[in-house]
């Protein structure tokens, strides 16, 4: 086997190992957020963590073998939707998620608080949930099914965690009281958004688009105050049709401002479209 040959094989096996690390270590964090914070307090926040959650507080059964017991068909539909090799990481996932709610449930809760316990359970379970997708596996339950959503219609992992699990949210409001429902859509809330974060990032950057008839004048004054390049993209007006260049560029957050009031300077009826970007690479941001 060739020198490059074996690198790549290396490689390949320090990634696979490093998303069961993920996969592990997000079913150990998951479980105590649920067993510390949200499960004590009864904060079904989506899940069958949350249904878990319910079904203790209608009839006393174990969370542990709940989650066993919906996890396992939710699994059998992920290995056929997302193929086996999401499948075998997903199997190591959704055994360890129930075992590790098994192992901590004797742990006590760290608040009785119920809104603190929405907020820091939300966290920390979100943390949890997003280090198993960055393993590209699912701890079953309804992240999986979350992703096989994702997969179809191109929604981010966390709204569609949020759309699955609201209606289990709210079925804690009828089985407990409203007070609980809303904890529980607080911590869902949270949870959906530090998923997204864990996934994204937080976005460090901007990416502006900058349409002028004083293009050129903007870009020389972008170059000799920011020191960022520029690229110029083809666009057509919709209604005239017409070709017309569009400038494109990147600039860290701190460097927006100065941006803004460069493009006001040069030309104050400029359109400027400004979205975040989560991940730059290339020169003068983070190298490949």
């Amino acid at each position: 086997m060739s020198k490059i040959n074996k690198n790549n094989v290396s490689n390949s096996t320090k990634d696979i190992i490093q998303e069961y690390i993920y996969v592990l270590l997000g079913a150990a964090v998951i479980a105590f957020g649920f067993n510390a914070f949200l499960f004590p307090n009864q904060v079904a926040s989506g899940g069958v963590s949350g249904i878990s959650t319910i079904l203790n507080g209608l009839f006393g059964w174990n969370a542990g073998i709940v989650q066993y017991a919906f996890n396992i068909p939710l699994f059998v539909a992920g290995v056929f939707v997302l193929g086996k090799n999401f499948g075998l990481k997903s199997f190591v996932g959704t055994l360890a998620l129930p075992f590790f709610v098994i192992v901590f449930a004797n742990m006590g809760a760290l608040t009785t608080n119920a809104l603190l316990a929405a907020l820091f359970g939300g966290i920390i379970v979100g943390l949890g949930i997003g280090f198993v997708f960055k393993g590209n596996a699912s701890t079953g339950g309804t992240d999986l099914l979350a992703q096989i959503i994702t997969k179809y219609t191109g929604l981010t992992l966390g709204t569609s965690v949020l759309l699955i699990d609201g209606i289990i949210a709210i079925s804690a409001a009828l089985v407990f009281d409203l007070e609980k429902g809303l904890y529980a859509l607080i911590g869902l809330f949270v949870t959906t958004k530090t998923i997204d974060i864990v996934q994204l990032g937080f976005s460090q950057s901007k990416m502006v688009y900058i349409i002028s008839n004083k293009q050129d004048e903007i870009r020389d004054a972008i170059y000799a105050d920011i020191d960022r390049g520029v690229t110029k993209v083809p666009a057509f007006g919709g209604y005239t049709g017409e070709e017309r260049l569009m400038l494109m560029v990147v600039v860290y957050q701190s460097e927006f401002t100065k941006l803004k009031q460069i493009i006001k300077t040069v030309d104050p009826t400029a359109f400027v479209i400004v979205s975040d970007a989560y991940e730059v690479l290339g020169e003068g941001f983070k190298r490949v």
